[in-house]
């Protein structure tokens, strides 16, 4: 039981920290200089954060559940 309350944390630190990692708005592009309005696709390390952030979301969900199962 400690054990998954262990990785519930760890997981809820490590989506803290990757949702703060993404930027509003312009998104990383701003790092680079890149200014505008236009709609542009997710590419590189955004992409990863997007992803990161997803699957992270949902294994906080599975052992959300699994702990609450066992409890």
């Amino acid at each position: 039981m400690h054990t998954l309350l262990i990785i519930q944390v760890s997981i809820a630190v490590l989506l803290t920290v990757v949702i703060l990692m993404q930027s509003r708005g312009e998104g990383l592009g701003v790092l680079s200089g890149e200014m505008g309005g236009s709609y542009s696709t997710r590419r590189g390390f955004e992409k990863f954060l997007m992803q990161s952030t997803i699957g992270l979301g949902a294994a906080f969900l599975v052992v959300s559940l699994l702990a609450a199962r066992f409890a």
